[in-house]
């Protein structure tokens, strides 16, 4: 599939380097077969002279450029690239251009000439080159933003997309049927045994419903916000484990404003009570770890358990992965292993991004 689509995007570029050179040099072969009377075979080896030497300036100039990444640059770091660029490909437009014409004129015209004596139109030349070369770049680099901006679009859309639907997932795994069942049976019990720890049930539950609808619209929020829901959803799952379950954090007040992906954080605990303390008769301890390393932030959910290779990644972790694929490219990682002692350890590996940086 990409290979088609590369080999798409090469023939593209050369139908447009032959259909515009050649209509570009059309135009002095006309100057050459009318104004200087040359023949056929003369002004035929002219056009094909002009429409290579196009192509072959610009062609460097685009292998140079997809080498340099100059189409992953800012607009203005681009500019300022470009300008002294045109300039050398317009000097070497004229250079190339006068070695034509002195080889010309010594085959076809005058034997022996000089070759300053065949600089005869250097200041057009020049002016000419700078101008085809000006609009040539521009035009590659339009379309290359053009394509950049209509991908980058896509993303989005699809990261949106992706993060709603993960959301309501999320929605779905808390407040499932049978979620909801367990609590409320706890709180119904709780009710006449104790009415205050009932109410703070209920009061979890309205914050875990609360919570999800407020960061619906944010595809990335602060680690402190997602921990508060965290600890929602720990507390009102102890109401069921109670002693089974516990949680150990690790996290340094330094991490709490960098941003994560919504809920990101909570489905991996999700997850660990599930697949991991839900199995177990005694239950465990989940451990969290949130830490920073170099440029990145280090998100690590420990629990007793195993992988069941048997069975396929649920839902919510698939899109967790996709999240992160298209949030952060290549940048960031997931990963879902089994270590000794029978334990999993699920860990995202994310850029740092500051609560009240753009993203």
């Amino acid at each position: 599939m990409d290979l088609n689509k590369n080999n798409t995007r090469i023939s593209l570029y050369w139908k447009c380097q032959l259909i515009g050179w050649g209509i570009v040099s059309i135009y002095w072969a006309y100057t050459v077969y009318t104004r200087d009377n040359y023949g056929v075979l003369y002004t035929l080896l002219n056009y094909i002279l002009d429409i290579s030497i196009g192509i072959f300036l610009t062609h460097i100039y685009r292998r140079f450029a997809l080498k340099a990444k100059w189409s992953s640059l800012s607009i203005k770091k681009l500019l300022i690239r470009l300008v002294p660029t045109i300039l050398l490909l317009a000097v070497l437009y004229v250079l190339i251009n006068n070695l034509k014409w002195y080889a010309f004129r010594t085959l076809f015209v005058i034997k022996n000439v000089d070759f300053l004596e065949s600089i005869i139109y250097w200041d057009p030349i020049l002016l000419t080159g700078l101008r085809l070369m000006s609009i040539w770049l521009l035009a590659y680099h339009l379309y290359h933003y053009y394509q950049k901006e209509v991908v980058t679009a896509k993303e989005n859309a699809e990261l949106s997309l992706i993060v709603k639907k993960a959301q309501l997932d999320n929605l779905s795994a808390q407040l499932n049927p049978h979620f909801l069942f367990n609590s409320l049976n706890s709180i119904k019990s709780l009710v006449i045994e104790n009415p205050n720890v009932a109410r703070r049930a209920i009061d979890l539950l309205s914050d875990l419903l609360r919570s999800s609808l407020y960061e619906k619209d944010k595809d990335l929020i602060p680690i402190k916000n997602e921990l508060s829901l965290v600890y929602d959803y720990i507390e009102l799952e102890k109401m069921r484990f109670e002693e089974r379950l516990q949680l150990k954090i690790n996290i340094k007040e330094e991490v709490m404003n960098y941003k994560v992906p919504t809920l990101s954080i909570q489905l991996l605990i999700e997850n660990a009570i599930k697949h991991g303390i839900d199995l177990k008769v005694g239950g465990g301890v989940v451990f969290l770890t949130i830490k920073k390393s170099d440029s990145n932030i280090h998100i690590k959910v420990e629990n007793p358990g195993v992988i069941n290779q048997h069975k396929n990644v649920g839902l919510g972790l698939k899109n967790l992965k996709k999240r992160l694929e298209i949030q952060y490219k290549n940048n960031a990682s997931f990963s879902l292993t089994a270590k000794e002692n029978d334990c999993v350890v699920a860990e995202i590996i994310i850029p740092m991004h500051i609560e009240d940086e753009k993203i």
